[in-house]
């Protein structure tokens, strides 16, 4: 589908869902929005690749709040995700697409937190559910969800969910949905277990697939500081304060790392937090809203704590350390450039081994990734790349 020109009123949604798109300051749809849904609203099944950033919530969640029945107090949606940070960002998502409709209610529901709180949001009905497949099972098996009227189910990253080991309940679940219309696989990469329950459950699947070189590719400028190993932390906060960025994130490999950073940089004066798997669910959650709310200006994490983190408006991304997978890199600086706006992400080398890691994952990726050299004084300038010295041939 050619969607240059197409705006969200030529998809034939709502005036209340236009009157929040509006209002989000959202006039045209992305490129997977486009395709996906046109056949989403026509009860179609969709297997959908898409990278990181390029508006999969609204594709699914615009058409599931359009086929919801407000007269109707039974479960109509849901989606699955492989983490609470990213069911909880989702939940926060449709509640904004929201706010022109009446009667139509979210919950969601995630491991790591109370099981009663989440019992009274689901005694007010709510007609879409977002959960982890843990927590749902739970639920389920409390009798205090019932799934036997849901008419549309999504799985948002579907590759990592099923990767996580969430194969056999997600499958059970699907199954448990007898009078399913729909089903989505919304997933930044295709593996051999989503293709699995694509081939399970969906029947005459839309296949839709976005390149991340097409226009929905975030801008971000990419550079690289080469330092030793001694001076990455005092490079990283010199980086941020002479940059004057306002909402940075910064990525560490292990949660030892992310935690040492966090307290060396509040030793020096910055406020930031950090979130990793050893740090309570709660004081995630109020990191997480802090950083939402652009009252906490760095937030350091690793990859798995990171999951959901969905700002529009993070203004740089630092890999204290290289990642040590490649599509860790996709995922990390596509944090920042969303919803149209320009990003920059930088990557602290210091040792061989990362530089190598580095030029392996910009080639992978089809990235330039400029180094620099940052002064003294705060200033970066280029790096000047010499020229190996010629090679002397010995005279025999």
């Amino acid at each position: 589908m050619e969607n240059q020109n197409l705006t969200f009123q030529d998809l034939g949604l709502s005036e209340a869902m236009l009157k929040a798109l509006e209002q989000k300051g959202y006039g045209y749809p992305t490129t997977i929005q486009a395709e996906a849904i046109p056949p989403f609203m026509q009860w179609k099944d969709v297997i959908a690749k898409a990278p990181t950033g390029t508006g999969k919530t609204f594709a699914f969640g615009i058409p599931m709040i359009e086929h919801i029945d407000p007269q109707c107090s039974d479960v109509q949606g849901l989606i699955l995700a492989p983490t609470r940070e990213l069911a909880i960002q989702i939940g926060d998502e449709l509640r904004g697409l929201l706010t022109y409709y009446s009667g139509i209610r979210v919950a969601v529901l995630y491991g790591g937190a109370g099981i009663g709180g989440q019992i009274k949001a689901l005694e007010k009905k709510p007609q879409i559910v977002v959960a982890t497949p843990g927590r749902l099972m739970d639920h389920y098996n409390r009798k205090t969800v019932r799934l036997d009227k849901i008419q549309t189910v999504v799985l948002d990253e579907a590759d990592r969910m099923l990767d996580m080991g969430f194969f056999k309940d997600v499958t059970r679940i699907i199954e448990k949905v007898k009078n399913r219309k729909n089903l989505g696989l919304f997933s930044a990469t295709i593996s051999q277990e989503v293709m699995t329950v694509s081939w399970m459950y969906q029947r005459d699947e839309l296949e839709i697939t976005v390149e991340p070189k097409q226009e929905d590719r975030p801008d971000i400028d990419q550079y690289c500081l080469t330092v030793s190993p001694l001076e990455k932390a005092e490079t990283t906060l010199r980086l941020i304060r002479s940059q004057g960025f306002g909402r940075v994130m910064i990525f560490c490999n292990t949660k030892h790392m992310c935690q040492r950073l966090c307290d060396e940089f509040q030793l020096a004066g910055l406020d930031c937090e950090c979130i990793h798997g050893d740090i309570r669910q709660s004081q995630r959650e109020k990191t997480m809203q802090r950083y939402r709310d652009g009252k906490l200006p760095v937030l350091i994490a690793t990859d798995v704590a990171s999951r959901g983190i969905d700002v529009d408006d993070v203004e740089c991304v630092i890999n204290f350390d290289v990642p040590e997978e490649n599509e860790y890199y996709v995922h990390r600086i596509g944090r920042t450039g969303r919803a149209k706006r320009k990003g920059v992400a930088y990557s602290v080398i210091g040792n061989f081994p990362e530089k190598a890691k580095l030029d392996e994952i910009a080639k992978f990726s089809h990235y330039t990734i400029q180094p620099m050299v940052l002064g003294a004084d705060g200033t970066l300038t280029k790096e000047e790349i010499k020229a190996p010295a010629p090679v002397k041939r010995r005279l025999r």
